[in-house]
């Protein structure tokens, strides 16, 4: 997406912090007590850079995901996104900000069957309040992209999964946001699918200065990233 269609490019300059977390904490109810999953995260991101966070299975990293993207809300913590403290936003006031400023990406791409590759990529201006006048035509410069300008007119049953995969990003990107939150996003796909996916994000990122923060068990995904740290025992430690 090129920088002037959202608001990716109001107020921020190249190398702005996009993110910041503070002593992010969060444990569920568990028979021995309570289990602590997240014990005193910091993440700082900056606008343009792709952060990957790896680590086992069942260590808290789409819990992190979640409370970053401000899906889910921590224990005790601060997420501030663009210099705003996302826990002093009440709930309607929240959503409008997340539709505005996060992009989301997961393993499925969750595409509604019944509606082409331009109308999914659609959904969230229109859901906004776009005119579709507006939002088909954002919608296909997302496609184009994304390395998908013959496809609009195609449903998700007529894509291959690295397609349908792609228009999930073009979906998540078609706002315009800073942020992009990505779970396991070249995970159900094959190794060609995986790694068109991975240079995709890497190029959209450094290209259009969004930030990625990608939670993965792929090494080759954590590869593209310009950071990658690894939760362990509640804690991010820097791999690289």
């Amino acid at each position: 997406m090129k920088t002037e269609q959202g608001p990716v490019s109001e107020g921020l300059e190249s190398n702005q912090v996009v993110l910041t977390a503070s002593g992010i904490q969060k444990a569920y109810p568990a028979p021995s007590g309570r289990l602590e999953v997240l014990r005193g995260i910091d993440l700082t991101v900056h606008r343009g850079s792709v952060v990957a966070i790896v680590g086992v299975s069942g260590v808290g990293k789409s819990t992190l995901l979640n409370i970053l993207g401000t899906i889910d809300r921590p224990d005790s913590g601060s997420v501030e996104i663009r210099g705003r403290k996302v826990e002093e936003l009440r709930e309607g006031e929240l959503a409008r900000f997340r539709a505005r400023h996060l992009g989301f990406v997961f393993q499925f791409h969750h595409l509604l069957p019944e509606f082409n590759a331009e109308e999914n990529v659609m959904m969230p201006l229109l859901i906004g309040g776009e005119s579709r006048t507006v939002a088909q035509a954002r919608a296909r410069r997302a496609l184009e992209s994304v390395g998908l300008p013959e496809r609009w007119e195609h449903t998700p049953a007529q894509l291959s999964g690295g397609e349908a995969q792609r228009v999930a990003v073009a979906r998540a990107l078609v706002a315009g946001p800073e942020l992009v939150m990505a779970d396991e996003p070249s995970g159900n796909l094959d190794q060609g699918g995986a790694e068109t996916l991975h240079e995709l994000m890497s190029t959209l990122a450094h290209r259009d200065r969004q930030a990625f923060v990608i939670v993965t068990h792929n090494d080759r995904l954590a590869a593209i990233a310009d950071r990658v740290l690894r939760l362990e025992s509640g804690r991010l430690a820097p791999v690289r």
